[in-house]
């Protein structure tokens, strides 16, 4: 990547800031107030901590031009007791009602996903958005069908002897599948609830990074929908069917791009109702270790 990357000495106040936040240590101050330099700028893995950080805008980076620079309204930030109850208030709604997730609210929802942070900030992750009724549908019957052949396998009285030996815990999961099937045929959808939309997250198939990169944007993204009264439910079925999908049906049905693949997904409805009451999580298991 070409890119330029400067101080202005006319405008730098020497506060260090820059020094500190930069996780590739591209700049250096030999000590408080002293000149602030740069070296290695090649390994700057373009994260913009300095341009963000600078409070004079000494800091210049071709990446960053100043259009792409916005000041941070801190008085209009939620406080500390509202973030903990939208945390608290948070769940996956699956009473759903049959009308569609408005346009500007999945935009939202996508940005705030898309703003969460990401390995060694590669910014790989990226959105499939899912409203059209009959994809929907598609995708609920080839998660079945693909649970469908599993059950197969599990049930073949040939096979059955040896997998039960080989992977006895998916056994466990026999009645869940039969259910999910028996359920949609009597025209009751228990794989996305009857959602009105459904945001998949990919990111690069080789990716290292690649499931936590896009759970820390379905996080993301969760809250917000909570934030708007949007209930949302993560996709569990489909995400565990498209990994028995040998023959790339999902990542056509969805036309998944050639070496990506989808490591989250996040229904969402419009609710019918709030819950009015949160309940108290299991007591948290915390360790600290602290000075004595």
């Amino acid at each position: 990547m070409n890119f330029t990357l400067d101080i202005h000495s006319s405008t730098c106040i020497r506060c260090g800031r820059c020094v500190a936040v930069c996780p590739s240590r591209i700049f250096t101050q030999t000590e408080p107030k002293a000149p602030v330099g740069i070296e290695r700028p090649e390994t700057c893995i373009v994260c913009g901590h300095c341009v963000a950080a600078c409070p004079t805008g000494a800091v210049t980076h071709t990446e960053f031009p100043a259009e792409k620079v916005h000041p941070v309204d801190r008085n209009a930030l939620p406080t500390a007791e509202q973030v903990l109850e939208l945390c608290r208030a948070r769940r996956s709604n699956r009473a759903l009602t049959d009308r569609p997730v408005p346009r500007d609210l999945l935009e939202q929802i996508v940005e705030a996903a898309h703003r969460a942070p990401t390995a060694s900030n590669r910014q790989e992750v990226s959105f499939i958005v899912v409203t059209d009724p009959e994809k929907l549908k598609q995708i609920i019957q080839l998660t079945l069908d693909t649970f469908d052949g599993v059950r197969r396998k599990l049930e073949n009285p040939v096979l059955r002897p040896l997998l039960r030996r080989v992977v006895p815990q998916v056994y466990a999961y026999l009645p869940a599948f039969r259910r999910l099937i028996e359920a949609w045929g009597r025209g009751e959808d228990l794989v996305l609830r009857g959602a009105q939309a459904v945001v998949f997250i990919c990111a690069p198939a080789d990716s290292r990074f690649g499931v936590t990169d896009t759970n820390l944007a379905y996080e993301n993204g969760s809250l917000m929908a909570e934030s708007l009264g949007v209930s949302q439910i993560y996709t569990g079925f489909v995400l565990s069917a498209m990994k028995q999908d040998r023959k790339g049906r999902f990542a056509q049905l969805l036309g998944v791009g050639k070496g990506r693949k989808v490591y989250a997904g996040m229904a969402l409805g419009m609710p019918k109702f709030a819950f009015p009451n949160y309940i108290d999580k299991k007591p948290v298991e915390v360790q600290w270790m602290e000075e004595r």
